[in-house]
């Protein structure tokens, strides 16, 4: 195997990638033997895993109990379930009984909804203990573990309930991908062609080359496709922590998937979604004047060859305004989505008509 790459993200103010902030995405295969240098300091540390990797977890607290650290290891329930308050007072429960102090850490182990709840722990912690993450899915290692946004979700929509505490480190060790279901692997590509049509055109020449390849966890390909968008994120996270402007576009799709995850009971895959998202996008983007239809047919070719959700049941849409509506992106009564005037040329609509929204959703209802 290749040497594994690290890709520097240096989030705050200055984007300093020496700052207090900033760390290393590491890019690679078997690479757990990293983990006990990233949690240099720390006397106690929490894995927390979902408990479909029961044996990844254990493991992960076995190399460091062997290292030295005092490990204990949570299990939570899978996907989004775990990403609820009560699951999060039981982490804390344990980081208390333990006496976890400022010096010690949490890891998540486990896909985006276990990065994004361990995250929260650690950020809420004593006001903010050390988080490593390792993703175990496509979708966690090029987004979710990323970037330093961390939540739970509520009845009232999602990851509304969260902080931004940036990681001390990132390992995407692509061999747990080898045990992922194709489905999901699929689906986590959907966040990888996002990252395409905003800032690197190269990615979705990669996917339309050579599909197989793309969908392949050992591939060449795969692999440069998860540096190319951990790199697009990395750009964007450094530039801006607290999406108070360019990180915006890193949402493209997201408004509307966000409202279908909700509307369908987190049933669907966070991927699936997102590829729906951004079809709606560019159709609300060309209807706007802003997306050359073009672009709308290559959103629906992409997604289409990687055999990604297209289209959503009609009849539907008061329900998913309605989830719209409370969305984080949301200003007073004001809905914004990020559109496209061009790959690698996104612009932030705001508050377009309810004519443009109906006739963007039928275009993905029909």
């Amino acid at each position: 195997m290749s040497a594994a790459t690290r890709l520097r993200v240096g989030p705050g103010s200055a984007g300093d990638p020496a700052g207090p902030n900033a760390y290393d995405v590491v890019v690679g295969h078997d690479l757990l033997g990293a983990l006990p240098g990233l949690l240099a300091g720390a006397q106690r540390v929490l894995v927390v895993h979902p408990a479909g990797l029961r044996a990844r977890g254990e493991a992960v607290r076995a190399d460091l109990l062997a290292a030295g650290f005092e490990a204990y290891v949570t299990e939570v329930p899978d996907g989004e379930a775990a990403k609820t308050a009560d699951v999060l007072a039981d982490c804390w429960g344990v980081l208390g009984r333990a006496g976890f102090t400022r010096t010690d850490a949490v890891v998540g182990v486990g896909g985006g909804a276990v990065t994004d709840l361990a995250g929260f722990v650690a950020s809420t912690w004593l006001r903010g203990v050390r988080v490593v993450q390792v993703p175990t899915t496509l979708l966690a290692m090029v987004d979710a573990a990323v970037g330093g946004k961390t939540g739970i979700n509520t009845a009232e929509g999602k990851n509304l309930v969260g902080a931004f505490h940036p990681p001390a480190g990132v390992l995407c060790d692509l061999s747990a991908l080898s045990t992922l279901p194709p489905d999901d692997l699929v689906a986590g590509l959907a966040e990888v062609v996002k990252t395409g049509f905003i800032a690197d055109p190269r990615i979705l020449d990669l996917v339309e080359a050579d599909r197989d390849a793309a969908t392949s966890w050992d591939s060449p390909v795969l692999r440069e496709l998860v540096e190319r968008s951990v790199a697009v994120k990395a750009r964007v996270v450094t530039e801006d922590l607290k999406e108070s402007h360019l990180r915006e576009i890193l949402n493209y799709g997201h408004t509307f998937a966000h409202a279908v995850e909700q509307v369908e009971g987190y049933t669907w895959r966070h991927g699936a979604a997102v590829s729906l998202g951004m079809v709606f996008a560019a159709e609300l983007g060309r209807l706007a004047g802003s997306t050359p239809p073009a672009l709308v047919d290559r959103h629906r070719e992409v997604l289409g060859t990687l055999g990604l959700p297209l289209t959503y049941p009609a009849g539907r849409w008061e329900t998913l305004l309605d989830v719209m509506r409370r969305d984080k992106k949301t200003r007073g009564d004001l809905l914004r989505f990020v559109v496209l005037e061009d790959v690698g040329r996104p612009a932030r609509l705001e508050g377009p008509g309810p004519d443009l929204l109906v006739g963007a959703y039928a275009a993905v209802s029909a």
